[in-house]
Formats: C-alpha cells, sequence, structure tokens
C-alpha cells in the first residue's frame, strides 16, 4: 500500500476512513451519500490526494497550501503546526481532525510507513479509547 498517497496533507490515515473504497459499507454508502448531495451509486473515496475529502464540501484549505509550498505533509512546513490544524471540541466525537496533529508529529519523527504501522490502532484509540488521566487513551477497558 502507498501510504504517503493514502494518507492526507494533514495527517488523516485515508486508508483507515470509513468512507474509503476498501472499507466503505453500503449502509454507510447510503447513509452519508444523501447527506453529501450526492448519488450513493459510486459513493466511495479513493483518498484525499486522488479525489479530494468527499467530507468537505469545499476545497480543502490545506491541501491547497501543501501543494502550493510543494511539501507532502503538513509537518514538513516550516510554519507547522498552523491555524490549519488548531484542534477544536465541535465534533470530535465523530470526526478526526483533533488526532491529525498526533500522526503528524510520529509521521515526522518516524515516517509515514512506520507511522501507519500502528495508524489503525490510533484510530481506534482515538474514537473508542477511554482516557486515563497522566498516560492517554487506552482500548484495555473497552468490550
Amino acid at each position: 500500500m502507498d501510504y504517503k498517497n493514502l494518507t492526507a496533507p494533514c495527517g488523516i490515515d485515508c486508508f483507515n476512513c470509513e468512507i474509503y473504497k476498501d472499507n466503505i459499507t453500503d449502509e454507510l454508502r447510503n447513509r452519508i451519500a444523501p447527506y453529501m448531495k450526492k448519488s450513493p451509486v459510486g459513493f466511495q473515496c479513493e483518498g484525499c490526494r486522488v479525489s479530494g475529502c468527499l467530507m468537505i464540501p469545499d476545497e480543502c484549505e490545506t491541501k491547497k497550501c501543501v501543494e502550493a509550498k510543494s511539501i507532502d505533509f503538513c509537518c514538513d512546513c516550516e510554519s507547522f503546526p498552523c491555524n490549519n490544524l488548531h484542534p477544536c471540541s465541535d465534533g470530535a466525537d465523530k470526526l478526526p481532525q483533533n488526532y491529525k496533529l498526533y500522526n503528524l508529529c510520529k509521521i515526522k519523527a518516524i515516517g509515514v510507513d512506520e507511522w501507519a504501522k500502528e495508524a489503525h490502532t490510533t484510530r481506534q484509540k482515538y474514537f473508542k479509547g477511554k482516557m486515563k488521566i497522566g498516560s492517554g487513551p487506552s482500548l484495555e477497558d473497552i468490550k
């Protein structure tokens, strides 16, 4: 798998996203497509770098910025982190926008291919983990 091309410039792991072409279910496709004002037929993402993020109705400002600077990821920028990556609690329980900073820091530290090996667990901890103050999210108490 080409993890560099299947990871958004902002650090979102497109290859683990629920609407990525290899992951989307018919139930999810039928539920989300009308919300996005699209037909469920063929509604699936091929990754941000290929098809753009289907969850963003307009052009992604972060992707435009990275392309204008001719870099691969936000963490390659001299201004990293910037306001395009600022965390926000609005929608944090449903959207992965807040864990992208963690992903970008890991990508910068160990490279995209090594980071990708743990990206699924990172996503699981974000959405399903229970916070343990002082040690971060854990999946131990999840049933």
